[in-house]
């Protein structure tokens, strides 16, 4: 019982997802450093992000459990392995625990904090149903962990290309996810992009996006500020698989492929992420 739930637990804080904020938050206070570096700080500020996405994450999950039903029904809640209020009691644990571990930071990491955790429950209560708004917050958010970064170490502007790359497949892959769902979100009157504009209408404007990402990819290694390793690493990795992502979802827009590519966006936000420190390093 205990393993069960202690299982449930870590799948309604998505690892993967986890895991990916908080390398974002790390890398973020590695490259805006400057030489000075606090890797304590560092460690605080990524695990205390991670844990308030995480946050996020749930009451999301909390609050569309009802859509969750339909659109996936694989998930925690809708299966019972938690209950609703096991999620709350999660909810409001990691985000304490992720501002105890960065309350003795400096008073603007705090501040960002808590405009997070404030604008992550927005998201989910109210602002998921504006089409594109939603899209274009939940991309910021995730924008934000790279800025989060600068901000430990007292250099936002060297944090503002990655946090550009993290905007922009993000944005892409909120579309993706918006697609997927459009049955449960059309039973649940939700709002949404492709429910307002259609599929092929959202189709292209992943597309647009996906292609305006692969140009921006090459910016920072033509302005000489990422060296050769970037350029090699973006090349044969992110841009190979954005474009495999422009070819499939131009032929295939079934829900099982669209979660395929929804998988291959996270796993290049990795593959930026090593891009970019091997460029700076």
């Amino acid at each position: 019982m205990i393993v069960k739930k202690t299982i449930a637990v870590i799948k309604i804080s998505r690892p993967l997802n986890f895991l990916i904020v908080v390398l974002s938050v790390y890398v973020s206070c590695v490259i805006c450093s400057s030489g000075k570096f606090e890797m304590l700080a560092a460690i605080c500020a990524s695990l205390g992000f991670g844990l308030i996405a995480s946050a996020g994450y749930i009451v999301n999950d909390i609050i569309d459990v009802k859509i969750d039903k339909i659109n996936r029904p694989g998930r925690i809640l809708p299966k019972g392995e938690l209950t609703i209020n096991q999620a709350w009691l999660l909810y409001f644990l990691f985000n304490a625990t992720g501002i105890l571990l960065v309350v003795n930071l400096n008073i603007l990491v705090l501040l960002i904090t808590a405009f997070t955790i404030i604008v992550a429950f927005l998201y989910s209560w109210k602002l998921k149903n504006l089409p594109l708004v939603g899209n274009i917050i939940v991309s910021l958010m995730t924008a934000l962990a790279f800025i989060y970064g600068g901000v430990v170490v007292d250099n936002i502007t060297t944090a503002l290309i990655p946090a550009g790359f993290a905007f922009l497949i993000n944005l892409v892959r909120e579309i993706v996810k918006d697609i997927e769902d459009i049955e449960g979100d059309k039973v649940n009157n939700i709002k949404t992009f492709p429910l307002k504009y259609g599929v092929t209408a959202s189709v292209k404007l992943a597309i647009a996006v996906v292609v305006f990402l692969i140009l921006f990819t090459l910016v920072p290694f033509i302005w000489k500020i990422y060296k050769i390793e970037y350029f090699i690493v973006v090349m044969l990795t992110v841009n190979v698989l954005l474009v495999y992502f422009i070819k499939s979802i131009s032929s295939n827009t079934k829900k099982e492929n669209l979660s395929a590519l929804s998988r291959i966006l996270k796993l290049n936000m990795i593959f930026g992420l090593i891009a970019i420190y091997l460029g700076i390093k």
